[in-house]
């Protein structure tokens, strides 16, 4: 692109002094394969940014979305006003929720997350217990870039520069002695819930250890803080089931969801909340009311999209998730024992990563990015991750295509010497 062509797209996470004469323009997608401007073709390895599940260019999503637009686009579901495909969706994710639960339906993962947060505060506040308003979180974890989320955030450099933010307390993300050890140093009594991703996702793919789901499910009932699940990424196939957080057998208070529920062909999110903390909000006229909701929450268009994902999911596609674990694990497994390489990860649910030793990082400080670019010009399309290379795709994968997403990952590393 020459300087006349400058980009005015300001990108997400972008050194935008790059970018801005550097762009890859994906033009459309079938299946596993997005295509560029210039016609070439890309295995998508990563299903965008984690969402694209069900896979590109499915015609039974985009025909629910036309025939939707045709009847009628979007309508306000605040106050008494409801539509049928919203309608539609609440029932079927409250028939799927691992716990008896209503659901609220918003624009995306940050919007489920500041909710979640709000919520929480707000569910103490009609308690009578006001002074539980702190929140934890846990090192690595990621739960988006609104307000609350980035006061959340465990990766450093997504809070740096943006002023003071709401208290939160970070915990090791692999400790539940550390997340006792600090509700006991904050008082119980002013912990309102904590925060935490099944495999944790944008963090670097760290699968939980064994036990610690459980054991930190324990610990809330013990304390009495909220359990919230956040499976953004972890939702809808990512692992093997509706929302993630099944496998480990708990009843969460909260989950979060958006990414796979409509695999991202309209922007959708929501949360499952467990009844017992919806109860003061619906128990009877005059009671409480949630003052929150994006203007777009229960988007009648992007429902209809939502009821037409869960469609193909539950047609097969859902279990694939833990099915497809163990390829992709062996696919990058032996990677271990490049010199390059410090550690893989994955094993639990259809993510993985590769992560880049130290003595890699201090010879190569862009080495990241040149597997990644390496891979890019091999044919597939893999996600940069702080020290790690990231994969998560479609749940259309073949066995076949695992071992081309290998071949580009391995050349990449090789660059490394």
């Amino acid at each position: 692109m020459s300087v006349a062509e400058q980009t005015r797209l300001w990108h997400p996470f972008a050194d935008m002094g790059h970018v801005r004469d550097h762009e890859l323009v994906i033009d459309r997608g079938e299946d596993v394969w997005v295509f560029d401007t210039a016609g070439r073709r890309y295995l998508d390895a990563t299903a965008s940014l984690w969402y694209a599940n069900v896979g590109h260019g499915r015609r039974e999503i985009a025909d629910a979305v036309h025939a939707q637009m045709r009847k009628l686009e979007a309508y306000s579901a605040f106050g008494d006003f409801a539509n049928e495909p919203a309608r539609q969706l609440a029932g079927m994710l409250c028939d799927l929720a691992p716990m008896p639960a209503k659901a609220f339906l918003v624009s995306g993962g940050g919007d489920a997350i500041d909710t979640a947060a709000k919520l929480a505060r707000r569910y103490w506040a009609a308690l009578d217990q006001p002074d539980r308003t702190l929140l934890v979180s846990r090192s690595n974890g990621y739960h988006g870039t609104h307000g609350f989320g980035t006061a959340l955030a465990g990766i450093p450099a997504n809070r740096v520069g943006f002023g003071p933010q709401v208290e939160t307390v970070q915990v090791p993300h692999d400790s539940i002695e550390a997340a006792e050890q600090a509700i006991q140093r904050s008082g119980a009594d002013k912990v309102a819930a904590i925060f935490v991703e099944p495999v944790i996702g944008a963090g670097g793919v760290y699968p939980p250890l064994p036990g610690y789901i459980e054991g930190l499910a324990a610990l809330c009932k013990r304390t009495g803080a909220l359990l919230i699940i956040d499976s953004v990424i972890c939702g809808f196939g990512r692992l093997g089931s509706w929302f993630g957080i099944e496998r480990w057998g708990i009843e969460p208070d909260m989950i979060t969801f958006a990414k796979g529920i409509t695999s991202g062909y309209l922007p959708l999110g929501g949360l499952m909340v467990h009844e017992r903390v919806a109860e003061p909000f619906w128990s009877a006229p005059g009671g409480p009311i949630l003052r929150h909701g994006p203007t777009y929450s229960a988007h009648a268009t992007c429902c209809a999209a939502a009821l037409a994902n869960v469609a193909l999911l539950g047609d097969g596609l859902l279990e694939r998730g833990q099915e497809l674990e163990q390829p992709l694990l062996d696919t990058v497994k032996p990677f271990a024992d490049h010199p390059a390489v410090s550690e893989v990860r994955g094993g639990t649910g259809f993510l993985a990563a590769v992560e880049l030793s130290d003595e890699t990082l201090e010879r190569y400080p862009d080495a990241v990015n040149r597997v990644t670019m390496e891979a890019r010009r091999a044919g597939v399309l893999i996600r940069p991750l702080g020290r790690a290379v990231a994969l998560s795709p479609p749940l259309t994968m073949t066995t076949d295509q695992l071992a081309q997403v290998g071949e580009a990952i391995g050349a990449g590393l090789d660059t490394l010497g």
